[in-house]
């Protein structure tokens, strides 16, 4: 199993100043010899939502979901406590649990099938970004994609009323295999919406305020995850956030240590 992990925040809900918003994102790739041998059923339901083989693989030029990724819909690895990846998200669970009095909502049900403005649209990716293609992203048709992050259910969840939670899920990208990538992994999601209360008196504005609060947490949840680790902060460009940085860690590997990103974004 690979180990990556990515991590962002976005402001766009900042326009107007009234609210900033911190968003987290853990991003852990498995090996595809974990599940690669599992049959899925023709009927699958998908958080709640019964789909059927043929409404996700079908013969049309809109759609380039092959069987290999249809048999990964349904495995849910990230549910299943004993799993590396389940040991994983339960890690992190605990982290929020044991750091924040508000308690943040756990959702790890969601359906991966969204549409192209939840997974693009809805978080600000622009239209002629290079993960809208068909070489990146796995459409079922013109509208409707695999998500390829767990971003794709931020917006939807805000606008129900939610300030705290974490998102976990599959995710899909078409992905060439390699030791660092596979075209089904895992994210999760971690969303806090802040109001004028929080940052009022703090003697920074709303941005630098989450952005600090996102960095002290980020920094947290590295030390709980992977011990006394060397960390640094690297400036960076990311089209949909602004401004945009990375978390990296020092991983000493014989004969030489290398440092390793677990990205992030502001």
């Amino acid at each position: 199993m690979a180990l990556a992990a990515f991590a962002k925040s976005n402001n766009f809900l900042n326009h107007n100043h009234k609210y900033a918003l911190k968003a987290l994102a853990f991003s852990i790739h498995f090996s595809p010899f974990s599940s690669s041998a599992a049959i899925a059923p023709s009927i699958l339901d998908l958080g709640g939502v019964k789909v059927i083989k043929e409404e996700v693989v079908r013969d049309d030029p809109t759609n380039n979901v092959p069987d290999s990724i249809f048999r990964k819909l349904g495995l849910q690895l990230h549910r299943r406590d004993q799993h590396p990846l389940g040991i994983l998200k339960n890690a992190i669970y605990n982290y929020f649990d044991a750091n924040y009095p508000i308690k943040f909502e756990k959702i790890d049900d969601l359906c991966p099938i969204v549409s192209v403005k939840q997974n693009f649209d809805d978080v600000l990716v622009p239209a002629d970004h290079v993960s809208r293609s068909y070489n990146d992203t796995y459409y079922v048709d013109a509208q409707t994609v695999l998500r390829c992050h767990t971003s794709a259910h931020q917006a939807e969840l805000l606008r129900s009323g939610k300030t705290h939670f974490l998102v976990t899920g599959d995710v899909y990208r078409r992905d060439s295999i390699d030791s660092t990538h596979y075209p089904v992994f895992h994210q999760m999601e971690g969303v806090r919406v802040f109001t004028k209360d929080d940052w009022e008196g703090s003697g920074v504005d709303a941005t630098s305020y989450a952005a600090e609060d996102l960095k002290k947490c980020l920094e947290g949840l590295a030390l709980h995850l992977f011990g006394g680790v060397e960390m640094r902060w690297i400036d960076t460009y990311f089209p949909f956030t602004n401004p945009s940085f990375e978390l990296e860690i020092y991983f000493q590997q014989a004969p030489l240590g290398t440092w390793k990103t677990v990205r992030g974004r502001i």
